[in-house]
């Protein structure tokens, strides 16, 4: 056993031990499980929410699409600092009414505001067909961190299969107590990791950042900028706008907001997560580095960039710091997301066809889904091949037709009626898989567009035809109830 795939395997068993450990002395009844009785304080609520960006895509898909893309990868610091300037106002709101109402899933948030407790099955149902390509996306970055840094001693199904396990064994034990401990031990990883190589690697293989951008601009004149079509300016703005509107409909993410102690905690982050997502930047200038010092990866492989150049680079003992740093950004979210999905599972599927079933019950049942959603997961991994931000994209434009019905229900005076909710979610899940499956741009679907509509992100046409089917709906609901109610009132 080499010296990386040591310091790999001591940083996993650390974690586990942190993710066990952390449910001593506390009875982990549903609420404690899911959303830490709601007492975690700016820190924990840091730690769970702004270290969410910081997971395998961001490792490994941000430095793979600084080296395949270029100019168009800077959409995801864009994103984040946006949607931290957006959570100031809404997620006190959501905190405020989960309080209230006692909710401990995304899906209760719904049930609660729309009255329907089938609309909640169709949130949990569309939560989790996000969830598992964003898990995917983890199961496939942990694979290919531990193999790489490894030096190919353990393979990349092997190391999926030991990360599954050990992150299942703690989120059954420990909920999200175990995700907030392991979560510390990540973030301080990641932070190393992240700037050390994004300074060293300029700096050693260019003598400078400048230096390195003028290096890769001469090599390939124009791929630092936004190309004219394709991933032009209309799909940056596009993308962002939809991200941000999607960043807190992830159940894992919108979840993790109930665990806060009080509304301030939001707005405390609020104020410093934009600034901690320029922490990205370094990420990017990893990959940008590699351009050049590990040319002739195509496609996915980009992905492999940063992992492919820190081998190139340090010694066997440092590669494995660095491993261990991207298995953490991979089992953190991971568990969260094994958590989220199982409660959804649990609470707002089982439950609404089995209402005898007790709290303790419900508990117990989202605990054994653990494993089953694991499993689902592993499947996927092994079977899918895509890129890891293209995986990530997939899922935003699902989760994203959430967000119409969450901010109507948020108006003092609701205009969406729960038929009008279902519908328009259900017209913009059905438009994101047509346009998945078939492979559709806006550009093969409106040729004779401008270009630069043609160029719009295609999960921005789902959550069009997610309002109009959404309003369309509610108005004719409402219109058959006004003149219901005024038949009976003449009768």
């Amino acid at each position: 056993m080499n010296a990386a795939l040591l310091v790999i395997f001591a940083f996993l068993a650390l974690s586990l031990y942190l993710g066990i450990r952390a449910r001593k002395g506390k009875d982990m009844n549903l609420e404690q499980w899911t959303v830490g009785g709601r007492g975690f304080g700016t820190i924990l609520v840091f730690l769970l929410m702004a270290g969410e960006i910081y997971t395998t895509f961001t490792f490994l898909g941000g430095s793979g699409w600084a080296y395949s893309k270029g100019g168009p990868t800077f959409y995801i610091i864009a994103y984040g600092a946006l949607a931290y300037v957006l959570s100031y106002w809404l997620l006190p709101a959501i905190w405020r009414y989960a309080k209230e109402h006692k909710l401990v899933s995304q899906s209760d948030f719904f049930v609660s505001k729309y009255n329907s407790p089938y609309l909640g099955i169709l949130v949990s149902l569309v939560g989790v067909a996000a969830m598992i390509p964003y898990l995917v996306l983890q199961l496939q970055g942990l694979g290919i961190i531990v193999s790489e840094a490894s030096y190919g001693s353990i393979s990349r199904q092997a190391a999926i299969w030991i990360g599954t396990i050990a992150v299942t064994l703690y989120v059954m034990v420990s909920g999200i107590h175990g995700s907030a401990w392991t979560a510390m031990l990540k973030d301080i990883m990641i932070l190393f990791v992240v700037v050390f190589l994004g300074l060293y690697l300029p700096f050693h293989y260019y003598g400078g950042i400048q230096p390195m951008f003028e290096a890769v601009e001469a090599a390939m004149p124009g791929f630092l900028a936004l190309p004219e079509s394709g991933m032009s300016p209309s799909w940056f703005i596009s993308t962002v706008l939809l991200t941000v509107l999607g960043f807190y409909m992830w159940p894992h993410t919108f979840g993790s907001s109930y665990s806060a102690e009080n509304e301030r905690v939001f707005r405390k982050n609020a104020i410093i997560m934009p600034l901690y997502s320029l922490v990205l930047l370094f990420v990017f200038f990893v990959g940008f580095a590699a351009i050049l010092q590990v040319p002739g990866l195509k496609g996915a492989d980009g992905d492999l960039s940063l992992l492919r150049l820190s081998i190139q680079t340090f010694d066997p003992w440092f590669v494995g710091v660095i491993g261990a740093a991207g298995l953490l950004t991979a089992i953190v979210p991971g568990s969260m997301i094994l958590m989220a999905a199982s409660t959804l599972l649990a609470k707002n599927v089982y439950k609404v066809f089995a209402p005898q079933a007790s709290d303790a019950q419900i508990s117990k049942l989202a605990k054994y889904l653990v494993p089953v959603v694991a499993l689902i997961s592993l499947y996927f991994t092994f079977e899918g091949g895509s890129a890891i931000v293209a995986l990530l994209l997939m899922g935003y434009s699902l989760v994203t037709q959430l967000f119409p019905a969450l901010l109507f229900s948020l108006m003092k005076r609701n205009v969406v009626t729960k038929h009008g909710a279902a519908a328009g979610i259900i017209a913009g899940v059905a438009t994101v898989a047509a346009i998945t499956l078939s492979e559709t741009t806006v550009g093969s679907l409106f040729p004779f567009l401008p270009q630069a509509i043609q160029d719009l992100n295609v999960g921005i046409v789902a959550l069009i035809v997610n309002v109009v089917v959404m309003v369309a709906v509610s108005l004719v609901m409402r219109s058959r109830s006004a003149i219901g109610d005024k038949n009976a009132h003449a009768a």
